[in-house]
């Protein structure tokens, strides 16, 4: 009889610790439903081709290289995710993004891992939906130093079909340029 009310004891304590207000159940579903944000990046779905310039040291030519990018949104419509092709500096290249739009944050969030290193880039900002244009900001590590580095990203829409990449590391008040992609849609 005493196992018996101990087990009955538990399962109304854990009931009652998981049960949900009408208003947090709504919190809830606003947060796993895909919004406006959601549909905007899945119009970035697809293959495009990628003009890429990199800036190692400011002073020395950019390295020029081509790669491809496809994009799709997945977990129905909720991530957009990409596979990052090319070579840098004579070997292949492949990298991923992930990219959310936190509804609860309101807030985009952009992770970036890549064959250059063994550390994850995370970011998160805004859109402007006046210039279309995302402005994040995050932290890569310097694999040199092992130190954190401040890192930008603005990425320019275009069109439907363009859209502008580019990278800066930030030192304090400084920001140096290190990468730019155009990206073109696949015909």
């Amino acid at each position: 009889m005493k196992k018996l009310f101990l087990l009955a004891f538990c399962l109304v304590i854990c009931h009652t610790s998981y049960s949900q207000t009408e208003e947090e159940m709504k919190a809830w579903e606003a947060y796993m439903t895909p919004t406006e944000m959601h549909k905007w990046l899945a119009t970035l779905d697809g293959e495009w081709d990628a003009d890429i310039t990199m800036w190692m040291d400011p002073s020395q030519p950019p390295i020029k290289s081509k790669g491809t990018t496809t994009m799709k949104m997945i977990m129905d419509g909720r991530y957009q995710h990409s596979d990052h092709t090319g070579e840098f500096a004579g070997m292949p290249f492949y990298g991923q993004s992930l990219v959310a739009f936190d509804n609860a944050k309101k807030k985009f969030i952009s992770t970036w891992i890549d064959t250059m290193g063994t550390g994850v880039m995370i970011l998160e900002g805004t859109f402007d939906s006046k210039t279309k244009t995302m402005n994040l900001s995050g932290t890569m590590v310097d694999p040199i130093s092992g130190a954190d580095l401040n890192v930008k990203e603005v990425v320019t829409y275009t069109s439907e079909d363009s859209h502008k990449f580019e990278m800066f590391i930030v030192m304090g008040d400084t920001e140096m340029k290190s990468m730019e992609i155009i990206y073109n849609r696949k015909k």
